[in-house]
């Protein structure tokens, strides 16, 4: 069962500046004044969207019907029928349609009788299917497994497929979609459902194959070349990280963690920002069981991340160079003086806050599995609550619902705030080149 990843605040959250965080929110802390208007323009309309949002999200729950949710039961019964088709177009709708379902309600009731048969249909497309199939098959599966949640139904699902997941994995001559969507699965599920230390040790290891390729090992330089699927088996790998007892913390802090620092130097831009997230996860985890990191390696890996934090390449996209510098800055920050940029996620009535690396992976993790169903599930799903701390499933009554409701007058004050901010800034920032020229 996966432990807690930290404390947080639950219940009716007031609007304030946000604080830059990991992810998505570090990719834009402002490293200017101009950068810091847009900020408040960005904060705004998230402060409006996620009104906006908290209506949808308690209201959807209230409006359903029983007509209506028989109506898209038989639907989801049909789609796990042609799951069997002989078409592969038809399974891939099949396939597309149940994975917008699962990420976008909570549906453990209705899928725990029909786990099995929905999870021997999986592992014939993953089988016997190809490229497409095969990634929204592993992706389905992910959804299922969050579903279950991480009781016995869960496990089984996992222990199930797990040998096939590793299968597709470690095939060279699979698609990268289908190999990019199993590295996923494998570190979703195992997350979620993995019972025995050994399950998750071997996750650890298949994972770890395959974005540290064996010249890393001992101090190599890495390939340049990296894709989507690196990405996500070193995503899977630190997010099981954040799971791992001390004992095998420590066995990775002794000479694993080593193979890390090889990754800043990759192409791709996605893959640079993962490691340097990864190796701010291991000194976070090296505090936890009270072990120091401080000898030669670590020297060098500080000036890597000096330079990735100011780097200006002109070779580089600007939008690539501004987002690596930003969060390379928060990396460096950490590593230097332990100082942790704190985020603060909304949803409906309740906001909590990701206040540590190892909380940052667990919700991005899950964020990109469930897209915009995330704030969803944050509110009804018990898994996730139960990972994030958030305690039971709040119930709203009618009065507490349009209390929650926002205005399109008071939208429109937020937006006419976040312009004048924005303008305000850019205008001094205009004004500063000018005296330059």
């Amino acid at each position: 069962m996966p432990r807690a990843a930290g404390a947080a605040l639950t219940g009716a959250c007031p609007q304030s500046p946000p604080a830059g965080g990991p992810g998505g929110a570090r990719a834009g802390s402002p490293a200017s004044e101009e950068e810091a208007g847009s900020e408040v323009l960005s904060h705004c309309s998230s402060a409006s969207e996620g009104a906006s949002a908290a209506e949808e999200g308690a209201g959807s729950e209230a409006a359903g019907e029983p007509g209506q949710e028989e109506e898209a039961e038989d639907r989801l019964k049909e789609h796990m029928d042609n799951l069997l088709d002989k078409s592969a177009k038809t399974r891939q709708a099949a396939l597309q349609s149940l994975r917008l379902a699962f990420s976008s309600k909570t549906l453990s009731e209705f899928l725990l009788e029909r786990r099995l048969m929905l999870t021997d249909s999986l592992e014939r497309c993953l089988k016997k299917g190809k490229g497409e199939e095969q990634a929204l098959a592993g992706t389905v599966l992910t959804l299922l497994c969050l579903q279950m949640g991480s009781g016995p139904e869960g496990e089984e699902v996992f222990r199930s497929l797990k040998p096939l997941l590793v299968s597709v994995l470690t095939d060279s001559t699979a698609s990268p979609g289908a190999r990019q969507s199993c590295a996923t699965a494998l570190g979703m599920c195992c997350y979620i459902a993995a019972a025995d230390l050994e399950d998750l040790v071997s996750c650890l290891s298949c994972l770890e194959g395959i974005f540290s390729p064996p010249s890393a090992g001992e101090g190599g330089s890495a390939p340049t070349q990296h894709g989507p699927l690196h990405c996500s088996a070193l995503q899977s790998w630190s997010l099981l990280l954040t799971i791992c007892p001390p004992s095998h913390i420590k066995s990775v802090l002794d000479n694993r963690w080593l193979k890390l620092p090889p990754l800043l130097s990759s192409s791709s831009v996605a893959l640079r920002i993962l490691a340097g997230e990864t190796i701010a996860l291991v000194f976070e985890l090296a505090q936890d069981v009270e072990e120091d990191l401080c000898h030669q390696d670590t020297e060098f890996l500080r000036a890597q991340l000096k330079v990735l934090a100011t780097e200006s390449n002109k070779y580089r996209a600007k939008t690539d160079r501004r987002k690596q510098r930003s969060i390379f800055r928060d990396i460096l920050r950490f590593i230097e003086s332990g100082e942790y940029q704190e985020e603060t996620i909304r949803f409906g009535l309740e906001c909590m806050y990701l206040d540590s690396w190892a909380r940052q992976r667990t919700y991005q993790a899950f964020k990109e599995v469930l897209g915009s169903g995330i704030r969803h599930h944050l509110q009804n799903n018990e898994l996730l609550r139960e990972i994030f701390g958030l305690g039971p499933p709040l119930v709203l009554d009618a009065a507490a619902l349009k209390a929650s409701k926002v205005s399109r007058f008071e939208k429109h004050l937020y937006n006419s705030a976040a312009f004048k901010a924005r303008t305000k800034a850019r205008s001094r920032v205009r004004d500063k080149r000018a005296d330059v020229l």
